[in-house]
């Protein structure tokens, strides 16, 4: 059946719940999973004409919080038993990231959690589970 399972996560108690259905799934079929948080990179900014630079310092708070929110894969997945790998991407829009770290680390599964987002937010927000289910070359599990 499936031997690889991406596991996207934001960090938000809905894709917690989706990582740890993917981390149950992975167990009952003896895949291994690899979890995966896209960080947004952070840019300068202009404020009345002026460019205001990210300090370096601000770059890696950022990327230690994003590892935080990994521990919670790695926990979690210590306790179910299933191997899994937990990774940072970086990139600007978290659907693509999601499918080309599929493609590369060749998943056969994407297991992700959908907000459920309708009509005007929906529309403001876009969703990223609805373009990785219309752009994904591997299977995709939504749990809501």
């Amino acid at each position: 059946m499936y031997k690889h399972i991406l596991l996207p996560t934001d960090g938000s108690t809905l894709s917690t719940k989706a990582l740890r259905q993917g981390l149950a799934l992975a167990k009952q079929v003896g895949a291994r999973a690899t979890a995966v948080i896209v960080r947004r990179p952070l840019r300068e900014f202009v404020a009345e004409g002026v460019t205001i630079a990210v300090p370096e310092s601000a770059q890696q708070d950022y990327i230690r919080e994003m590892d935080k929110l990994l521990d919670t894969a790695r926990r979690e997945a210590l306790d179910a038993g299933v191997t899994c790998d937990a990774l940072q991407v970086l990139g600007e829009d978290p659907w693509e990231k999601i499918i080309e770290t599929a493609n590369e680390r060749k998943c056969d599964l994407i297991v992700m959690a959908s907000h459920g987002y309708r009509g005007l937010t929906a529309l403001l927000l876009g969703s990223e589970t609805q373009k990785v289910l219309a752009h994904a070359t591997v299977p995709v599990l939504v749990v809501r």
